[in-house]
């Protein structure tokens, strides 16, 4: 199911194959809509290479167990042709400009976690 213009469901889902539960779907809905103003920011693809998990694979992948993946509210994402770090900074610019949400933002050495929690988070892996 198209999600937005660049987003559809599938991406989204548990690498374990469960169902993502109905009652997250709109946490992945704006998830998607955030992600689709960085897409549109680019004018590259993103890869979901994490975003929703079930509760069993958040746990055999070592995820803390409040993990806002487990919540539908987050994504660890690659943009085609762009660093890691340069990903941050967009998000911390839209974020900053009001364009996305505020929420968490994690910089990795090969990607970036944002998430939707409605506060102000940062990490680096």
């Amino acid at each position: 199911m198209e999600l937005t213009k660049n987003f559809d469901t599938h991406e989204f889902e548990s690498k374990d194959g469960l169902s993502t539960p109905k009652n997250l779907m709109p946490n992945i809905q704006e998830l998607a809509d955030n992600l689709q103003v960085l897409r549109d920011y680019f004018g590259l693809p993103i890869s979901i290479n994490s975003g929703y998990r079930s509760p069993s694979h958040n746990r055999s992948i070592g995820g803390v167990k409040n993990s806002q993946h487990v919540q539908g509210k987050a994504a660890d994402i690659t943009v085609s042709g762009k660093s890691p770090k340069e990903v941050h900074q967009a998000i911390e610019r839209l974020i900053a400009e009001g364009k996305m949400k505020q929420g968490g933002l994690g910089l990795y050495s090969t990607f970036v976690h944002y998430d939707i929690r409605g506060t102000k988070a940062r990490w680096n892996g």
